[in-house]
């Protein structure tokens, strides 16, 4: 082995403006509060401090990108490479005429919010919508009603060795709660198209999804959002509920009686409790009704047992 390839991860890095941490724990920065720690966690001041490190980083080394773990399960062994998260560097939203600007790291609410306070209207759901504009671009989040596809103009991302490309809603190929975007690439930036609107009516609607969402979802939990998501046709919650899975627990990991699409950790549930409770209700439902559930939730990492000592 090369001297070189003996070092850590954190001793071949680049100087850089942001911060670099070693074994940094990613249960903190995820909504359930559990899971493993990353081996090298990377929080960039600015592009140019993430292209700087791209283009230098071996490409033998994995990479993934985080944003503020609101529908993330991180396993309990976990993540071995360059774990990315995107935050204030990243956050800036800005308004050109009906178009509005946010960057990866803003969160989705935010973008409402800024989009309601200019009198700009279409991104209402956006407060619906827990996370950051990166994964919702990606993933193509949505709720009551509309979806990323709906709105979105461009975007911008940056690819594994740092080439900044600019993408049109086509090269997303979307579907259902799922893009064709290559993992290797990290959405920087995003347009959004909107409408003059009147801004009381606005924040009215957003009112009423906030109120809704408040009286159905189990909010201030240690949760991960939908965890399942909708097949076609048909409400996951309902066929969770018909399966009998409302309330069932394993250990500190529950399925939440309030709305049974949603997992909770109580405290003390590991990933692999949460995992394995899912994978019980992905099993009971596909029994009841045939169905097969796919996950909304996105996993990283490894399972404990196969932790590198």
């Amino acid at each position: 082995m090369r001297a070189e390839e003996r070092k850590s991860l954190l001793e071949r890095m680049p100087h850089v403006k942001g911060r670099l941490v070693e074994n940094a724990s990613l249960s903190r920065l995820s909504w359930f509060r559990t899971g493993g720690n990353a081996e090298l966690l990377f929080e960039p001041a600015d592009e140019g401090d993430l292209v700087k490190v791209l283009r230098h980083l071996p490409g033998s080394v994995p990479i993934t990108v985080i944003g503020v773990g609101s529908n993330l399960l991180v396993r309990d062994g976990g993540v071995e490479g360059l774990v990315i998260r995107l935050g204030r560097g990243f956050a800036d939203i800005c308004m050109r005429g009906n178009v509005v600007n946010a960057g990866a790291g803003a969160m989705d609410v935010h973008v409402a919010k800024a989009a309601a306070k200019n009198g700009l209207a279409g991104l209402e759901f956006l407060v619906g919508v827990p996370g950051t504009i990166g994964g919702a671009v990606r993933m193509n989040a949505g709720a009551y009603g509309r979806e990323i596809k709906d709105v979105l103009k461009h975007a911008h991302a940056v690819d594994r060795y740092g080439h900044i490309v600019e993408l049109q809603p086509e090269d997303f190929d979307y579907s259902y709660r799922h893009s064709a975007l290559d993992d290797s690439m990290i959405v920087l930036k995003a347009s959004f198209n909107a409408s003059i609107g009147d801004e009381e009516k606005i924040l009215e609607r957003m009112r009423e999804i906030s109120s809704t969402r408040a009286e159905s979802q189990p909010l201030g939990t240690r949760t991960g959002g939908s965890t399942f998501k909708n097949p076609e046709g048909q409400h996951a919650w309902e066929l969770i509920d018909k399966a009998g899975c409302r309330g069932m627990r394993i250990g500190d990991a529950q399925v939440s009686e309030k709305h049974c699409n949603f997992l909770i950790n109580h405290g003390g549930a590991s990933a692999a409790d949460l995992e394995t409770l899912g994978e019980k209700v992905r099993s009971r439902v596909k029994e009841n009704s045939g169905v097969e559930l796919e996950w909304e939730i996105r996993m990283i990492g490894s399972p404990a047992e196969e932790r590198k000592p």
